[in-house]
Parts: structure tokens; sequence; C-alpha cells
């Protein structure tokens, strides 16, 4: 049986508007998977909640004020790296409530809203693909 010595444990939000589109968000070409189109997120801190790391990451990130009460849960990806015994465990989240204009804060980033069928057509990193097939058929269903 393999040990896993490591877990990260990485947050994204589906920021899902009343059009039937989601907001991804492209990674700077400096960055792995530069130029890849993927949730935004980021990592959990110490001591934070999922909640409240998702509430941070998506104001760091666009700007945008989430309600952690307004987050639901969508579907998760994991990976096993290398032969170092790490894993990275990606939760996705989605919410159809926010405040704000989302902006692409980190330099070299964009934003998009994309529908169905733009989103199944994306580069991603591996880990968003299958995350965004689980979110395609929350598309038709958004109400703001």
């Amino acid at each position: 049986m393999e040990k896993f010595s490591t877990v990260t444990i990485v947050v994204a939000l589906a920021i899902l508007d009343q059009e039937g589109r989601v907001l991804m968000q492209q990674r700077p070409a400096n960055k792995q998977h530069g130029g890849l189109w993927e949730f935004p997120g980021g990592k959990l801190e110490g001591g934070e909640s999922l909640g409240s790391a998702v509430v941070r990451e998506i104001d760091e990130e666009l700007g945008l004020a989430i309600d952690a009460e307004a987050l639901f849960p969508i579907s998760f990806a994991y990976e096993a790296l290398g032969s170092n015994a790490r894993q990275i465990l990606l939760l996705l989240y989605g919410t159809r409530v926010w405040d704000g204009v989302a902006v692409a804060k980190e330099a070299g980033s964009a934003i998009r809203w994309v529908d169905a069928e733009e989103l199944a057509g994306l580069s991603m990193p591996p880990l968003d693909i299958p995350l965004a097939q689980a979110v395609i058929p929350l598309l038709g269903a958004c109400q703001r």
C-alpha cells in the first residue's frame, strides 16, 4: 500500500451567473500550468476553515466578496505527485451570490465568463478537467 506523507488542500470556486456562465481564471505564463484556465482559488492556510479559505482566495484573486453561507460543494479531484509521496486534494465549491465586479488582480492572469460549450473546450490543468465536467450540468440552472 502506498503511503502519502503530505496532502496539500486547495479550494476553488465556480462562480455561476444568471446567464448560465462560469468565471474562469487564466494562470500567469510564469507559473506551473501557465496559460491554462482554472477555477479561481488557492491553498488552505493553517487553522483556516474551507469556507473562509474560499472567501479569502476569491477576495485576493478577483476582488469579489463571497459569503461562506452561500457556498455549496460541487466536486473534488486529487493527484499524487511523483515519488515523493505528496498529494493535492482540490475541492470545488460553487456560488450564485457575490458582491463586486471580478478583476484579475494577479499580474499576468486573466478572467473570462464562459458557457458550457466554451468551458468544455478550454485548456485546463489536469485536476480542473473533471471539475469542469461536474460544473457543466449546473450552467443551465443558474440564477443569481
